[in-house]
C-alpha cells in the first residue's frame, strides 16, 4: 500500500491534549536533553579560525539513534566544529522529539535534527513561529519486527499487542495509518481496538518483548534490529510502503530567530551535514564504525555487529529533505485522528541548503510548495 497524495494539509486538533501532553511526559525523563560527548578531534579549533557571526557556540541537538547518523558522524569526524571555526559546536543527545522541540523553543538549543511529526507538531503548535526545516538528513530505517511464534503473517498482526515509541511520534502515526489501510479500528489516543498499540520507550522496548508485553513493534533503527537480535523477525520494512522506497525519518530544524539573525552559522552547519553524507555515502563501513563511536562515547555503551550492520543497512543518507513524503506522513495524522488540517506552508527554508548545494556542484531539492516566502 503506497500513500496517497493530494493537497497539503493545513492546525492542531486537540492540540492541548494530545501534542501539549508529550512534551512533559519526555521532560519528566530527561530533561532538556543530555550533553553529548565531544572527542578531542571534534572539538579541536584550527589555528587562525574566527568566530562566525560574532557567535561563542551553536548549540546542536540530536537523537541516540542510527537514523540521526549524519549527526553522530559529524560530531565524531568534527565536521561541525570544522565548518564553525572558532564558534564552539556544543552538542545535547535527546530520546524524544517534543523534549527536542522544547529545548529550541526556549534557546537551549539552535539547530536540531528531529524526526517528521515532531517537526509538524512544533510548526502547526507555534502557529508557524517556531521553526524551518532548513535540510534533509535520512530516510528509512523504520521496520515492523514480530514475534514470529506469534504472528506468521501481516494479517496476523490483528489482535496483537504492537509497540511504537511515543503517542503521535512519527513511528506511531505510521503504524496507525499502516492499521487504517488494513481495514482495522484502533482508538489513536487510547491505542486501543483490532491491535492494541502500545506505547514504550525504545529503551525498553527490547525488554517489553523479552518479556511478552508486546508481539512486536513499529520502530526505528536501531531499536529494529535489537529486536531480531532477541529473535524478532522483520515482517514489513516501512520503505516497502513509499514510492521510490524513500520517506524522510530525519530532517535539520532550525529556531527561526537564529535563522534570521546568524545565517552564515547556519550555513556552516549545514555545510558540515553536506560533507558529513557525502562521506558517509562514499565510506559506509567508516561511517557505520564512526556513528557506533559517537553511540558509545554518548551512552556509554555501543551497539554489537549483530544489531549495526543490518541496521545501518537499512537507511540513506541524504541532503534531500523529501519534502512530499512530510506533507504525506501529516495527512496521516489528520486520518489518525492527532491532526485537524495543518497548515504547513513555511515549513520549509531551503535557500540556504541550496547554496551549500550549488557550491558542490549538486542540483537544488524540492520543498514540494512548502518553503517560506
Amino acid at each position: 500500500m503506497r500513500p496517497r497524495t493530494g493537497a497539503p494539509a493545513a492546525s492542531l486538533r486537540r492540540a492541548s491534549a494530545v501534542v501539549a501532553a508529550l512534551p512533559l511526559l519526555a521532560l519528566a525523563a530527561c530533561g532538556y536533553g543530555s550533553q553529548a560527548a565531544g572527542t578531542p578531534a571534534a572539538q579541536q579549533v584550527a589555528a587562525g579560525a574566527e568566530k562566525i557571526d560574532g557567535l561563542d557556540s551553536v548549540k546542536i541537538g540530536y537523537f541516540g539513534n542510527l537514523t540521526h547518523g549524519t549527526a553522530l558522524v559529524g560530531v565524531r569526524k568534527g565536521y561541525f566544529q570544522k565548518e564553525l571555526g572558532a564558534t564552539a559546536a556544543r552538542y545535547q543527545v535527546f530520546n524524544a522529539g517534543p523534549s527536542e522541540i522544547e529545548a529550541l523553543n526556549s534557546g537551549s538549543i539552535d539547530i536540531g535534527w528531529i524526526g517528521p511529526s515532531p517537526a509538524i507538531n512544533g510548526y502547526t503548535k507555534s502557529a508557524g513561529k517556531s521553526l524551518r526545516i532548513i535540510g534533509g538528513s535520512a530516510s528509512g530505517g523504520v521496520k515492523l519486527v514480530v514475534n514470529p511464534e506469534k504472528i506468521k503473517s501481516l494479517k496476523d498482526v490483528k489482535g496483537k499487542k504492537i509497540a511504537t515509541p511515543q503517542l503521535g511520534n512519527t513511528q506511531d502515526v505510521a503504524f496507525l495509518n499502516w492499521i487504517s489501510e488494513q481495514g482495522w479500528k484502533v482508538d489513536a489516543e487510547s491505542g486501543r481496538g483490532d491491535v492494541s498499540v502500545v506505547r514504550t520507550d525504545n529503551k525498553i522496548t527490547p525488554d517489553a518483548y523479552r518479556s511478552g508485553s508486546v508481539d512486536g513493534a513499529w520502530v526505528p533503527e536501531p531499536t529494529a534490529s535489537k529486536l531480531v537480535a532477541e529473535g524478532a523477525k522483520v515482517l514489513l520494512d516501512e520503505a516497502d510502503l513509499w514510492p521510490d522506497k524513500k520517506f524522510v525519518i530525519t530532517n535539520i530544524i532550525v529556531r527561526q530567530e537564529f535563522l534570521k539573525q546568524h545565517p552564515k552559522a547556519v550555513e556552516a552547519v549545514l555545510r558540515a551535514s553536506v560533507e558529513a553524507n557525502k562521506w558517509i555515502n562514499a565510506h559506509p563501513d567508516e561511517a557505520k564504525a564512526a556513528a557506533n563511536e559517537q553511540l558509545e562515547a554518548d551512552s556509554g555503551k555501543a551497539l554489537p555487529a549483530a544489531v549495526v550492520d543490518p541496521a545501518w543497512k537499512s537507511i540513506q543518507f541524504t541532503d534531500d529533505p523529501l519534502a512530499a513524503t512530510l506533507d504525506t506522513e501529516a495527512r496521516h495524522a489528520v486520518k489518525a485522528g492527532l491532526l485537524e488540517k495543518p497548515d504547513l506552508s513555511g515549513i520549509y527554508d531551503l535557500t540556504l541548503l541550496d547554496k551549500v548545494l550549488e557550491a558542490e556542484g549538486a542540483a537544488a531539492v524540492d520543498d514540494a510548495g512548502l518553503g517560506a516566502k
